[in-house]
């Protein structure tokens, strides 16, 4: 099974802050997300676990148990100009990308991009993937790419999924390749 797994919360999740290649900690609340994670039994029994470089992912990875491997294809998408700023002031960089997935922000990653970085990184994991169980943890939109892989989606798929903090997604095999098994699962998660 492949196991991905968004990081805990942080302070810029939760003031709805773009929080691309910002490398920021997680907040007191994104600390007890990644503890309840580290309960859940087939995370913590994984043959590997693979992290985003970023502190708020490798931090939760770390709270799994098993080593973590840090893999760079896993850190968020590069919003450029864009990153640290509210959601609500990036409208020029959502109608660029809903009018081109090769679009790309001034100094960031165009969605096109991100999704063939996350999709050779899926590849390169599948074989390992259909016999043992591997964790991911990275963030929303890498996250959100792998499904539209394992579905057989372009990056269009990705204005269709919500992803919150510290929520679980599997793949497992199927008779024809990838299958999503699970999303956003968040019962483990603690929410106070």
């Amino acid at each position: 099974m492949l196991y991905l797994v968004r990081h805990g919360r942080t302070a810029q999740n939760a003031a709805k802050v773009l929080l691309g290649r910002m490398d920021v900690p997680l907040d007191e609340l994104g600390r007890r997300q990644a503890a309840a994670l580290g309960a859940v039994a087939h995370l913590r029994g994984a043959s590997r676990v693979i992290s985003s470089p970023l502190a708020r992912a490798f931090d939760t990875a770390a709270s799994l148990g098993p080593p973590v491997t840090v893999e760079d294809r896993w850190i968020e998408i590069d919003y450029g100009r864009f990153d640290g700023q509210e959601l609500s002031a990036a409208a020029e960089l959502w109608a660029g990308w809903d009018a081109d997935l090769e679009f790309r922000p001034d100094g960031g990653e165009s969605l096109a991009d991100l999704g063939r970085r996350v999709r050779a990184a899926c590849e390169d994991l599948w074989a390992e993937a259909e016999t043992a169980d591997v964790v991911v943890v990275s963030h929303v939109s890498p996250i959100k790419a792998a499904v539209a892989w394992a579905l057989g989606l372009d990056d269009q798929a990705q204005w269709r999924l919500f992803l919150d903090t510290a929520s679980i997604t599997t793949i497992g095999p199927g008779r024809r390749g990838p299958t999503l098994r699970s999303f956003n699962e968040t019962g483990h998660r603690p929410g106070f």
